[in-house]
C-alpha cells in the first residue's frame, strides 16, 4: 500500500474550495498526473457521481472514480478499482483562521499477488503526490503546509 497526504493552507472559504474539490473534473487543473477528467454519471457531485481520469503513470490509462461518500462542504471519498490496483482518494476541508485547509489522503493497494511490489509503489508515489501537492497549492492559490 502506498499513501501521500498533503495539506494546503488556502484563503478561499470552505464552501468554495469543497465545491473546487469535489467537482472531480478539476483534477486534471491541478494534477499533472492527470491528462483528463469527465463525469460519466450523475448530475452533479454527490455519492454515485462517476469520473473517468485518464492518468499518465508508465502509460496512459483510465481510471473510473465513484464517489462513495460525500459531506458538503467538509468530506469527500472518491474509490477507484481496476485490474491492478484499488485507489482511495479522500479531501477533508476544514476551516481555519485565515480562510481554509486542504487536505489531500490519497492511498493505492496493488492488488492481489502484485502488492508484493508496494515498496517501489510507495517511492514513486511520493514524487507523484509532490507535484500533485504543488498543483493544488496553485489552484487554491495556497500554499502546502504538510506532505
Amino acid at each position: 500500500m502506498a499513501r501521500y497526504v498533503t495539506s494546503v493552507a488556502t484563503p478561499k472559504s470552505a464552501a468554495e474550495a469543497f465545491a473546487y474539490m469535489a467537482d472531480v473534473t478539476h483534477f486534471a487543473e491541478w494534477d499533472p498526473g492527470v491528462k483528463r477528467a469527465v463525469r460519466v454519471a450523475g448530475g452533479g457531485p454527490g455519492v454515485g457521481a462517476t469520473y473517468d481520469l485518464t492518468v499518465q503513470a508508465g502509460g496512459t490509462t483510465v481510471m473510473r472514480y465513484e464517489v462513495k461518500e460525500y459531506d458538503a462542504p467538509r468530506r469527500i471519498v472518491l474509490v477507484a478499482r481496476t485490474l491492478f490496483l484499488t485507489s482511495v482518494d479522500e479531501v477533508r476541508v476544514e476551516e481555519a483562521s485565515r480562510g481554509t485547509v486542504v487536505t489531500y489522503d490519497a492511498t493505492l493497494t496493488l492488488n492481489g499477488p502484485l502488492s508484493l511490489f508496494d515498496p517501489l509503489l510507495r517511492l514513486a508515489f511520493r514524487t507523484i503526490g509532490d507535484r500533485a501537492a504543488a498543483g493544488l497549492a496553485r489552484a487554491l492559490s495556497g500554499k502546502v503546509v504538510t506532505r
